[in-house]
């Protein structure tokens, strides 16, 4: 996405187009971090598609992180974590995909996500990933 695309102030939300305008409104919507050790976010409500069946995958999305130099604005997230709905991908490249674009929209010190996608066909999945900055 080349141009850049801001969230409005007020109103409803648009629905995003794609993972990749996702991604991209959470880096120009990030703000400057103020003196917190860590930042916490539980989306309960989180939901893909299975890339084999086309079937919704319900779940719930815990974030972590520590700042350095910015944070996550929150109406993004839900923008960001909105943009999955329709995306196929597996419960395991969900975590690490989250994890990179909160690493490469705010350069964290440390990055955790957990998903926990919900029982489907008698099988509960949860998958991690974590990151760490490195100059």
């Amino acid at each position: 996405m080349s141009e850049n695309y801001y969230l409005p102030r007020s109103g409803p939300m648009p629905r995003p187009e794609n993972v990749e305008q996702g991604r991209e409104v959470l880096k120009q919507e990030a703000f400057d971090a103020p003196n917190v050790q860590n930042v916490s976010f539980r989306a309960q409500e989180f939901t893909a598609v299975c890339p084999k069946t086309g079937q919704p995958d319900f779940g719930t999305v815990e974030i972590s992180y520590t700042p350095r130099d910015k944070c996550i604005e929150s109406k993004s997230l839900k923008f960001y974590l909105w943009s999955y709905r329709d995306h196929g991908a597996f419960c395991e490249s969900l975590a690490a995909q989250i994890a990179d674009d909160i690493m490469w929209a705010i350069e964290a010190a440390t990055v955790k996500v957990i998903v926990h996608q919900t029982a489907r066909g008698g099988i509960e999945l949860t998958t991690e990933a974590i990151r760490e900055y490195s100059s």
